[in-house]
């Protein structure tokens, strides 16, 4: 049963190729089949609980035996989501990363530009900042233990999900073959980084306006108004509004509201300038 299960695993783990890179990125250690394993445990005791909660509620409306007809798509999509975890994780990580990329470059550069030995501005950088700092940390830690900086650099390149940061990196290998001053080639690089975020911000701002029009239109304007045609209506047309009616309707707002604040909070580019 346990070799069944097994190969079973790994027929599911080939069916996403993908997902050791997408764990390495997101940090997590665990090997591709472990994760397909855990989640597929943590989608069935999910499914279970929610499916037993909602059959306590529909067995007195008289559907209880819908629920079971219900099990491979709640299934499915608890599956799923689980499975979208790394990519979550990686989307943080990379916010995280682009808010520190400039300041870990003219960092790095000033240490460089100081003197400081490239493997030492390492360590430097990995102490001050909290993000970036993990993976030269993680740089430090492989050619303490016998790595050539190179291979290191390259394992790094692989694990980050971050394309500026793996442009800087990149550069730093380019020099060290060429032999041309490192410092010099990362004023470009962070140059260049610098003016893509400030685009990114521009758009941002572009963007930012006819959402916030939206919003005032949508989510105050609209609903206001509305709820006081609505309560009219009722004293012409006797109709009762009870406290149930008026608990959904502010439920409904308080969605919408959420879901344009989420909207604009997930626009917003994570840099700092």
């Amino acid at each position: 049963m346990i070799k069944i299960f097994g190969a079973f695993i790994q027929r599911i783990t080939k069916l996403f190729p993908n997902i050791g890179l997408k764990l390495q990125q997101a940090g997590m250690p665990d090997a591709p089949e472990d994760f397909i394993k855990k989640t597929l445990i943590v989608s069935l005791y999910g499914t279970g609980g929610f499916l037993m909660f909602l059959w306590l509620v529909l067995v007195k409306l008289g559907f209880g035996s819908a629920v079971l007809m219900m099990f491979p798509a709640v299934f499915g999509i608890a599956f799923f989501y689980f499975l979208k975890v790394p990519d979550f994780k990686i989307m943080k990580n990379l916010r995280d990363i682009n808010s520190e990329i400039v300041f870990a470059g003219r960092f790095l550069i000033i240490e460089l530009e100081s003197g400081v030995s490239l493997y030492n501005a390492f360590q430097n950088v990995a102490k001050n900042y909290r993000t970036i700092g993990k993976y030269f940390s993680d740089i430090v830690t492989r050619i303490d233990l016998g790595t050539q900086m190179e291979e290191a650099l390259n394992e790094t390149i692989e694990s980050t999900p971050s394309p500026s940061f793996r442009k800087i990196l990149w550069q730093i290998v380019n020099s060290q073959h060429t032999g041309a001053d490192i410092s010099t080639s990362l004023k470009s690089v962070v140059n260049n980084i610098t003016r893509e975020q400030m685009i990114e911000i521009k758009e941002y701002g572009r963007k930012l306006n006819p959402l916030a029009m939206f919003y005032m239109i949508i989510a105050v304007i609209l609903p206001s108004i509305g709820i006081t045609m609505f309560i009219v209506l009722s004293t012409f047309l006797n109709l009762t509004l009870s406290l149930s009616i008026l608990l959904v309707i502010s439920f409904f707002l308080a969605f919408i509201q959420f879901m344009f604040l989420a909207m604009i909070k997930s626009s917003r580019p994570s840099v700092e300038l």
